[in-house]
């Protein structure tokens, strides 16, 4: 059984920073790719930035420069740091792990960017 429960949403204002976290249970292993998701009201979800085993990274084009994934494989845990953070970011922001073909997604984490 595998779940992934994330932490740190919140409100913050325009320009300013957020981290998130995502830790996992069950059985997952440094070789799990795991990433970050976002959806906006009204919105499909998307790819917000992703980590692979050797930690290569991959980022929205919209959040590059801007965000960055991390993970600690002995605590199971991937964090999303998010800096300058923009209106648009406004969303839930879910935690996803691919275990080998196999999708798993936690309950998600609200994030709202507003003065």
């Amino acid at each position: 059984q595998v779940q992934l429960v994330e932490s740190g949403g919140g409100l913050v204002q325009p320009g300013g920073s957020l981290s998130l976290s995502c830790a996992a249970s069950g059985s997952i292993y440094s070789i799990n790719p795991m990433g970050w998701y976002r959806q906006a009201a009204g919105k499909s979800r998307e790819l917000v930035a992703t980590i692979g085993s050797n930690d290569n990274t991959n980022y929205a084009d919209s959040v590059k420069g801007r965000f960055t994934i991390s993970r600690d494989n002995a605590k199971r845990t991937v964090y999303l740091q998010m800096n300058s953070l923009k209106p648009d970011d406004t969303a839930v922001y879910y935690c996803h792990v691919d275990r080998w073909g196999s999708d798993y997604w936690g309950q998600g984490t609200q994030v709202t960017v507003s003065s």
